[in-house]
């Protein structure tokens, strides 16, 4: 298998029914997915245990660190049961959402969730299955709602509901992602993601429980995270933009403008941010895209997602590995284009003057040299991963070559734009740094005898986040 992916941009794949044996797991990772993703929504135990098991096989097997995220459902909001089966709604008819859980019919049904009572006022709309259904509140207690039907439609058991513009006094972490995390962790995954992120006390809240073992992936999926979008970033270590809910609460034109907010504060804030939800929603049943969704995909490598994702095109469409293959094409296809680079340059935001630490200053440094001298590749020596996160920050026109002992910090690197991760061992000082970059970087075929490289470290080596050091270097 071919080590090095020639492309910056990176591939989440979810795993499901499609993808679970090992035959079609070794086939999506040749085909160019860096990452694997285990949804949480569905599945047992047993099932999200031997994908590890199976992905951990091939990764010993290829020698290539292969990075596993873990997304766990967060709270799903629902209606209840119906009495009679689905009921169907007009406009303009009144419609009650009532506490307890009798069951419903087409004058209103129950929904067993007192905490979104709460916040309701007058005025304020709910949607009902991903949208097809809109209601608008009249008149609330804190244990019904009478409402009035907007848009009508069919609504039956279970379906979701949601209530845009709202911050709903949710738990971040219902007691079944409690669970499901405490598995994930046990399994040794690289990312954890948190959805319907609304605030940055829900990333907080997580973080203090994952207590640094893997990484956290805010899933920003909820107008109301707008508000604070920066905080929420910061305070992330990996951004994910969920459109599938986003754009049921906000109208549809708004998505795209969000989209290119939310990578544009992780790129300034230097955060990997993962764009996600119907990338190639075609290719579940078919074997080509649309040529929108591959204009779509192509929009994100052009505004410098870190990753693009693969949701039910990879975990239960018929063709997911031929998906995979041709988001690759798609990336590789953009950044060929020398358009591409010059929108990266274009939208670089460079660091301000003084709110700048020396590892942030030194990428800034290292991302002029290796323009000036057309360095081969930057080859970054790390024990966290933190000194290849700011290299990436700057989305430099040479490669990154990441250069850790810790397994760990190379599975999770494998989410990141531009980084190629090798396993090396400790070094002791700056010459052997120097020549383990080299030859690190001659192997791994980065760079020919007398090309120039660009090394980033921390001294003392193997202290996690001392990024102090820039070293320029023949091969």
């Amino acid at each position: 298998m071919n080590q090095r992916r020639d492309r910056n941009a990176k591939i989440v794949a979810t795993l499901g029914p499609s993808s679970s044996d090992a035959r079609t797991l070794r086939r999506l990772l040749e085909a160019g997915a860096d990452v694997f993703r285990l949804n949480f929504s569905h599945g047992v135990a047993e099932d999200h245990s031997e994908r590890v098991r199976l992905l951990r096989a091939l990764e010993a097997e290829t020698g290539r660190p292969i990075g596993i995220l873990a997304d766990l459902q967060g709270p799903k909001l629902r209606i209840g049961t119906f009495a009679d089966g689905p009921a169907t709604l007009s406009a303009g008819d009144a419609f009650r959402l009532s506490l307890g859980d009798a069951p419903g019919d087409a004058s209103g049904c129950s929904m067993p969730h007192p905490e979104v009572f709460a916040p309701l006022a007058p005025g304020v709309e709910l949607l009902i299955d991903d949208g097809r259904v809109r209601l608008r509140v009249e008149r609330c207690s804190p244990e019904h709602a009478d409402t009035r039907v907007v848009v009508g439609g069919v609504v039956s058991d279970r379906k979701g509901v949601n209530v845009p513009g709202v911050v709903l006094p949710l738990a971040a972490l219902t007691p079944k992602d409690r669970r499901d995390l405490a598995l994930a962790l046990e399994l040794g995954v690289d990312w954890v993601a948190l959805s319907f992120v609304q605030r940055p006390e829900d990333v907080a809240e997580i973080k203090a429980l994952v207590g640094g073992r893997a990484g956290v992936v805010s899933k920003l999926e909820k107008p109301a995270a707008m508000d604070r979008l920066d905080e929420i970033v910061a305070l992330s270590d990996a951004v994910m933009v969920a459109r599938g809910d986003l754009g049921v609460e906000l109208p549809a034109e708004q998505v795209p403008v969000l989209q290119k907010r939310i990578v544009r504060s992780c790129r300034r804030l230097g955060r990997p941010v993962i764009v996600a939800t119907q990338m190639l929603e075609s290719m579940v049943g078919n074997p080509v895209p649309t040529r929108a969704e591959a204009s779509d995909v192509a929009t994100a490598i052009y505004d410098g997602a870190d990753a693009v994702m693969l949701s039910a095109e990879s975990a239960s469409g018929r063709y997911p590995v031929e998906s995979v293959d041709m988001m690759s094409r798609i990336i590789g296809e953009v950044e060929a284009d020398p358009l591409w680079r010059q929108l990266i340059d274009a939208s670089h935001a460079p660091a301000a003057p003084g709110a700048v630490d020396i590892a942030q200053a030194l990428s800034c440094t290292m991302r002029r040299t290796v323009a000036l001298l057309r360095c081969a590749a930057i080859v970054t020596y790390t024990s966290s991963g933190h000194t290849s996160l700011v290299a990436a920050r700057e989305r430099p026109e040479a490669p990154i070559l990441s250069l850790t002992p810790n397994l760990a910090t190379a599975r999770r690197l494998a989410l990141v734009w531009g980084v190629h991760t090798v396993r090396v061992p400790d070094v002791s000082d700056v010459h052997e740094m120097t020549r383990v970059a080299c030859e690190a970087a001659r192997h791994q075929g980065f760079a020919q005898a007398g090309q120039t490289v660009v090394a980033l470290a921390g001294m003392p080596f193997g202290t996690p986040g001392s990024t102090n050091l820039l070293r320029i270097a023949q091969v």
